[in-house]
């Protein structure tokens, strides 16, 4: 047996979390886990694990669901496109797969929102195929303990990597060193202050012994943070009802709710927010009552965005085409930045 493997499993069976995917072998159950843990950690992926599955029991359940539904529960964990793929491939398992997944790695790749890390996990967890796992817990073990430096988002990298971790894995043991692996870059060799001292693996561990622990993995140049100002248009008139279209068009937040937006490239003032076109196309501007809820921009961090953004409180006194009562608002998903403004805001028509 590899000692490298051996130590891992040795390891992680006198440390592993008890967690509620690891105690089934469910597909269904361990699909859902992955693609909730997917760039989310356990902490804050665990509740919504439980309500979805509480939920949604089983994949006939969420094939069923409106998507919106979906969302609503989806609504904090970021990364929407998930929530959406997970539920186009409950639809398609259900409809053209009998309610059945696939039982091979090379038939779970071909899933929407299944990558190769996501097909190996549920490989071998489910089905005992010994398809290695790579993320970004198994990169770093990886590339610290072997003294690797070819950068891990490269394409080089991407097939050396699993290449390595395909010779490493225990061929009558796959699940448990999946778990195992992910499990000890993600309690023990973490990315910062790593438990070097009491690591099983320190007497062979190359990037301890070059005193790189903290150079590894090597990323290759990072993504430019883009900087965008939104403007939101709470527009409201006195019998409660407020416009809350739904974002259609692809990117961040596709899908979910919010109120009228004007994205300006720099931060906005009054004037300019009264002569926009789109202020004029839904309301008259002469018959409006249009105030700045909150003077500082509110900062709000996503992966590759920070985005900038301002409340302006829009009073008319006319009917609201499509217009929705403030009581049902919660209701409707919506992103964070607007969930939050929601639960602050005292509406008073």
């Amino acid at each position: 047996m590899n000692p490298f493997s051996n130590i891992l499993i040795t390891w992680y069976l006198q440390h592993k979390r008890d967690l509620p995917w690891r105690n089934t072998v469910n597909p269904y159950a361990i699909w859902l886990s992955e693609i909730i843990l997917q760039q989310t950690r356990v902490a804050q992926g665990l509740p919504y694990y439980n309500q979805f599955i509480t939920r949604f029991p089983s994949v006939y359940d969420l094939a069923n669901a409106n998507i919106d539904e979906v969302l609503k529960l989806w609504q904090g964990l970021g990364y929407y496109s998930r929530a959406r793929n997970l539920h186009f491939t409950a639809k398609y398992i259900v409809n053209e797969l009998d309610g059945k997944f696939p039982t091979q790695y090379k038939g779970l790749i071909k899933l929407k929102g299944v990558g190769d890390y996501t097909a190996s996990a549920i490989a071998s967890i489910c089905f005992n195929e010994v398809s290695a796992v790579v993320d970004g817990n198994v990169y770093r073990v990886l590339a610290r303990y072997f003294g690797i430096t070819t950068p891990i988002n490269s394409a080089k990298g991407s097939k050396d990597f699993k290449t390595l971790a395909q010779t490493l894995i225990d061929p009558n043991r796959p699940a448990l060193f999946n778990q195992a692996i992910m499990e000890f870059g993600a309690m023990q060799c973490t990315p910062k202050q790593p438990g070097c001292n009491h690591c099983p693996l320190q007497s062979s561990c190359a990037a301890l012994a070059q005193k790189s622990i903290d150079q590894l993995p090597v990323k290759e140049g990072k993504t430019k943070i883009r900087k965008r100002y939104f403007n939101y248009l709470v527009i409201h008139n006195p019998q409660n009802e407020l416009l809350l279209p739904q974002r259609t068009q692809k990117g961040i937040w596709q899908g979910l709710y919010e109120f009228p937006l004007i994205e300006t490239e720099k931060d906005a003032h009054l004037t300019a927010i009264k002569q926009s076109n789109l202020l004029k196309t839904i309301c008259n501007e002469n018959d409006i009552n249009l105030e700045l809820y909150n003077n500082t921009p509110i900062k709000h961090q996503l992966s590759h965005q920070t985005i900038f953004a301002k409340f302006w409180i829009v009073g008319v006194n006319t009917a609201l085409e499509s217009g929705v009562n403030w009581n049902s608002i919660h209701e409707f998903p919506v992103p964070v930045l607007i969930h939050n403004f929601i639960k602050k805001y005292k509406f008073d028509a």
